[in-house]
C-alpha cells in the first residue's frame, strides 16, 4: 500500500464510528471472526479497543491482521483501523 492509499483511507476512516469492540478478554476466535466478516462486508472498519483492555493495541491490530488477511491502515490510541 502506497502512503497516498493510505492517507486517503485514513481520510475515510476520520468520519466512520468504531463497528467493533475488544474488551478485558481481548482477542478471541469470536472477536476475530467478527472483524474477518465486517471486513468482507465493508472492507475498510474501525476498532475501539475499550479501556479495560491490558494488550497493546498496535500488537492486536497487526495479530488481526494477520489473522483476517487485511491491512493495517493506521493504530491512534485505542483506535485500529483495517482494510481488506
Amino acid at each position: 500500500m502506497t502512503s497516498k492509499q493510505r492517507a486517503y483511507l485514513k481520510s475515510l476512516a476520520m468520519t466512520m464510528d468504531p463497528i467493533l469492540q475488544i474488551g478485558k478478554a481481548s482477542l478471541t476466535p469470536e472477536n476475530t471472526a467478527s472483524v474477518a466478516e465486517a471486513l468482507e462486508a465493508r472492507e475498510l472498519i474501525k476498532i475501539n479497543v475499550l479501556q479495560n483492555c491490558m494488550d497493546d493495541p498496535k500488537e492486536i491490530a497487526q495479530v488481526l491482521a494477520e489473522r483476517t488477511k487485511s491491512q493495517v491502515v493506521q493504530v491512534i490510541g485505542k483506535k485500529i483501523v483495517l482494510y481488506n
